[in-house]
This record gives structure tokens, C-alpha cells and sequence, in this order.
């Protein structure tokens, strides 16, 4: 039998005798949890083309941003030319001075025009965020 540990430190008795069964261990390293800062941009184009090498030119440049994690590109299957960035950030502090840089300035004040409204902006808590690295 083995005793295995919850999140809240608590011991369980894991063996045959458990409902669970046997639980296999892997000798591979467990993923560990992290505190990231993650940030949403859903943008709605008017010219979804211009749109589009904006956020691509700005989401290669971002990557290279210090304590930039990631950021992805996401295009809705249900609403033609809506586009979702998702942001993530090893802290709130690179987060906010990535929003204070000229080169969020440049990607907003290159959207002048070819979005149908201004994106809607949103700032979450990592609930169950895994280092994949």
C-alpha cells in the first residue's frame, strides 16, 4: 500500500483494498502549478484581412516580450471575423508594463479603422494553469 498526499497535505491509503485500486506511479515529474496573469482581447474586424496582420505581427513580437508566457490566436467558427488573443503572463507587473509599451500603443492605434467596435478586454486568475516547459 502507499500513501498518497492531496493538495491539502491530508494522507490516503491507496491499494487494492481502495475503490480507486492500484494507482499507477510514474516516475516522470509531476506538472507543476504556477500563478500566471492572463489577459483576453476579443476583437470584432470590420476588414478582417487588415485585422489579421496586425494581430499576427503583433503576437510574434510579443512572444519575444519579457515575461511574456504566451499568447495564442484564437478565430470564432460561429462569428466570422471575431478574434480572441489570449495573454499569459508570469506576473501582473509584466502584464501592466506590456499594456504601458509602445508596442500595445502601436497594435491599438493600428486597429484604428478596420474594427466594427472597440475589443472588449478581460483579466483572469489562472485557476488550474499547468507549466508544460
Amino acid at each position: 500500500m502507499r500513501q498518497l498526499a492531496n493538495a491539502n497535505g491530508e494522507h490516503n491509503i491507496a491499494g487494492s483494498d481502495n475503490q480507486m485500486g492500484d494507482i499507477a506511479m510514474s516516475d516522470e515529474p509531476e506538472l507543476a502549478e504556477v500563478e500566471l496573469t492572463i489577459v483576453t482581447i476579443q476583437f470584432d474586424a470590420a476588414d478582417d484581412k487588415a485585422l489579421l496582420a496586425v494581430l499576427s505581427k503583433y503576437i510574434v513580437l510579443t512572444r519575444m516580450v519579457e515575461g511574456c508566457r504566451n499568447v495564442d490566436l484564437c478565430s470564432s467558427v460561429t462569428h466570422p471575423g471575431r478574434h480572441l488573443l489570449i495573454q499569459k503572463w508570469e506576473s501582473p507587473e509584466h502584464q501592466q508594463k506590456h499594456f504601458d509599451s509602445a508596442l500595445m500603443i502601436e497594435m491599438a492605434e493600428s486597429c484604428a479603422g478596420i474594427l466594427s467596435g472597440p475589443p472588449e478586454m478581460d483579466l483572469w486568475d489562472g485557476t488550474s494553469a499547468h507549466d508544460l516547459r
